[in-house]
């Protein structure tokens, strides 16, 4: 299901690819592809399509699983949709404990559970997946793995995740989504280099425009 799945995130513009006028991740770096799976939310076929492909990535990989855990913020619909479908709880973690109240940074645990798989909407560096599961750790959770919508297939972040020992599967990734976009024609054969050379080194990929 990776090719449908990237045809429905080009044809919602879920993802975009903009290598002539390229967009800023918020760590600073400049890339020609950008990804934004809240927009999956409000198409319900697609939205149920997804959380039934996350499901089944779980129930294959990580079969022992008791618990759905969001990464917030993106990541919490999407939990509660393949929580909602496996009939298991569900938590979500903040990036950091709140400031006020109980102070918490995981919101919906309880002593009830105690192997979790985190859902991401996507995986670029692999940041925000690690303080998930570094929350879940701490908090006595075992974290089976990730699973998550997309991935930029980026070295950093197997690097990351791998030295933490956190597996991780996805519905689909780059290379699927922009051979996708080619052979529908929404990018150019120099188009779909120009993306295949921002993969290899992002850090230092500059822009360059190519007609779609």
């Amino acid at each position: 299901m990776k090719t449908t799945t990237s045809q429905h995130l080009l044809n919602i513009e879920a993802v975009t690819l903009s290598p002539e006028n390229p967009y800023t991740w918020s760590s600073g770096m400049k890339s020609p592809i950008y990804c934004d799976n809240r927009l999956i939310i409000a198409y319900p076929e697609i939205r149920k399509q997804v959380a039934g492909e996350l499901s089944a990535l779980i129930e294959m990989h990580y079969p022992e699983a008791d618990l759905i855990a969001g990464t917030a913020t993106a990541g919490i619909p999407h939990a509660a949709f393949v929580a909602d479908q496996m009939n298991l709880p569900m938590c979500y973690v903040r990036s950091s404990a709140k400031a006020h109240g109980k102070t918490n940074q995981i919101e919906g645990l309880t002593n009830k559970s105690k192997k979790a798989v985190v859902v991401e909407d996507l995986i670029s560096t692999g940041k925000s997946s690690i303080q998930s599961v570094l929350a879940l750790r701490e908090a006595g959770i075992e974290v089976l793995g990730v699973v998550a919508i997309f991935s930029y297939g980026l070295k950093k972040a197997d690097i990351a995740l791998g030295e933490l020992d956190i597996p991780f599967q996805t519905v689909t990734n780059f290379s699927t989504l922009i051979e996708e976009a080619q052979e529908s024609g929404k990018i150019s054969d120099q188009g779909l280099s120009l993306l295949k050379e921002w993969q290899q080194d992002p850090e230092h990929w500059g822009a360059a425009s190519f007609s779609k």
